[in-house]
């Protein structure tokens, strides 16, 4: 893992915190938080895309769009980094031997 994926996963957690509460008492479980971060992904991206249609009519200043696409970034990069994760993790075990 590079320091760049590192910075990323960490700016990320930063952005979105995963200990907050819940009113759902099936939420601690491991499916559920899977889901919560997707949707989580899936809502800063589009508050991004948001973002960057309104700087592009003028309606949004440029820090707002410089920090929008920053945490896009931050995102995708942590959504590459646990692909990649997942991909070895995968390798692996086709490696065992049976």
């Amino acid at each position: 893992m590079d320091i760049r994926s590192t910075i990323a996963n960490q700016g990320y957690a930063a952005t979105k915190p995963a200990t907050s509460p819940r009113a759902d008492p099936n939420a601690g479980m491991q499916g559920n938080s899977f889901v919560d971060a997707t949707k989580s992904f899936a809502q800063t991206l589009s508050e991004s895309e948001e973002i960057a249609k309104a700087a592009l009519v003028g309606q949004a200043d440029s820090q707002a769009l410089v920090m929008a696409l920053a945490q896009s970034e931050l995102a995708v990069e942590t959504v590459v980094t646990v692909r990649d994760k997942v991909v070895e993790a995968y390798q692996e075990i086709l490696r065992m031997p049976v």
